[in-house]
């Protein structure tokens, strides 16, 4: 999947596939200039992204895409801790896989496994006309 990344906001963030699983997607991003606010730490919209991106891949693995398209309905994040630099790791983990919609825990933590956001994701599950 990592190849269907290629010009996409996936790529720009330096987003990393490391586990792919019908019930486990892990991802990584690294934080630095790309993905931090003028304060020096890490941006929450960036840890929303990577909430999403895993999201929507973990939801991907669970569908036919030749018959459906995994689009976002709803997203929300608390911040947990600060993050000035290294990699943050995003653990999806499914709440329910149901035929149209999916919804997904992101939990997101630094290298010492420290939480540093925490989302949900619920996913709609569209078909191809």
């Amino acid at each position: 999947m990592q190849k269907n990344a290629t010009n996409t906001l996936i790529e720009a963030l330096d987003i990393q596939y490391v586990e792919l699983s019908l019930d486990r997607v892990v991802m990584t991003m690294p934080v630095g200039p790309k993905t931090r606010q003028p304060a020096g730490i890490l941006h929450g919209g960036a840890s929303v992204a990577l909430a999403e991106t895993a999201a929507s891949i973990a939801t991907a693995i669970n569908v036919d895409l030749t018959k459906f398209n995994p689009v976002g309905l709803e997203i929300n994040a608390n911040h947990i801790r600060s993050k000035q630099d290294g990699i943050v790791t995003a653990i999806a983990t499914p709440l329910h896989k149901g035929r149209t919609t999916m919804i997904w825990e992101i939990k997101i933590v630094d290298e010492a496994e420290k939480l540093i956001c925490v989302s949900r994701c619920t996913m709609a599950v569209i078909a191809k006309k």
